[in-house]
């Protein structure tokens, strides 16, 4: 069969499947098995494809309709720019984080600084920070050893040398009681930042979309917390107070819905200038304050 012929019948493979991008699934799977840019597709789709390729994107496309995220299966998913590699053991970088990483850098008024990435995963937000912010020192925690390790191949791929990821429970590597304790290349325990950012678990545990799209496929701790979701958020908004720098910002991506809370609960824990900022969807998905 050619190319074309290919893509056709694998796009409508995968939306009688339920994909919400099946054209665009079929064609970024048929790059990954064949090694052809998407160009080459375009100017030579006519072409009669290669047996061994046609048998590699058939499994893909088989994989896709059973739900398989598309970024789990070519191993990589680009954010702000950036090529990452991904992974099952952690989310997906999704675009409406952008916005989290925008109010980040609206907030990194200075030359120099720090911030810190709490559940840093691929270390999607800690790299696009700091890919803009060269002079600014970037942190990325997560209490899972491989998301760890994949974040600091992704910086190193990256050449993005200004970040640096350790295992951490939340804050919890950064309370060491000596350096002796503290990870090489980790913060010194009585560190503080400038900006805290974090893409917490923030669903609910019998939330339905749980049961929908890639998230079936990404790991639920990742994604769930207790208290109808808000949970992490909350012990963020008061553990960050102690390793925030006089003036510093925690900035929170959280559920559409969950946006009144989330402030109601900066507000009073004591943070100012607090509000909301919508995602290109127009959701409210990313609340942040400050400490004086």
């Amino acid at each position: 069969m050619t190319f074309d012929a290919l893509l056709k019948n694998a796009a409508q493979r995968l939306q009688l499947a339920g994909s919400p991008s099946p054209r665009v699934d079929a064609e970024v799977l048929m790059e990954f098995a064949t090694g052809r840019s998407r160009t080459w597709l375009y100017t030579w789709g006519d072409s009669e494809c290669p047996t061994w390729e046609h048998a590699r994107f058939d499994a893909l496309i088989a994989a896709r309709a059973q739900g398989q995220p598309v970024a789990y299966l070519t191993g990589e998913r680009e954010f702000w720019g950036l090529p990452l590699a991904t992974s099952p053991t952690t989310l997906i970088p999704r675009p409406d984080t952008e916005t989290l990483v925008e109010a980040a850098l609206a907030r990194a008024s200075t030359p120099t600084g720090r911030l810190l990435d709490l559940g840093t995963g691929t270390g999607a937000i800690a790299l696009a920070f700091a890919s803009e912010k060269p002079d600014w020192q970037v942190v990325g925690v997560d209490v899972r050893p491989e998301a760890v390790a994949l974040a600091a191949d992704n910086a190193r791929t990256l050449n993005i040398t200004n970040a640096t990821f350790l295992v951490s429970d939340w804050f919890s590597a950064l309370r060491s009681s000596s350096p002796s304790e503290s990870s090489p290349g980790s913060p010194s325990p009585g560190s503080t930042f400038e900006i805290i950012v974090s893409n917490p678990p923030y669903i609910a545990a019998d939330d339905p979309h749980l049961g929908q799209g890639d998230v079936r496929f990404e790991p639920r701790s990742a994604l769930v917390a207790e208290a109808d979701g808000m949970a992490d958020l909350l012990h963020l908004i008061t553990t960050a107070q102690a390793f925030l720098s006089p003036g510093g910002w925690l900035v929170l991506e959280h559920g559409y819905q969950q946006a009144p809370s989330v402030r109601q609960a900066l507000k009073l824990a004591g943070y100012q200038s607090v509000e909301s900022v919508q995602d290109m969807g127009g959701h409210e998905r990313v609340t942040l304050g400050y400490l004086e």
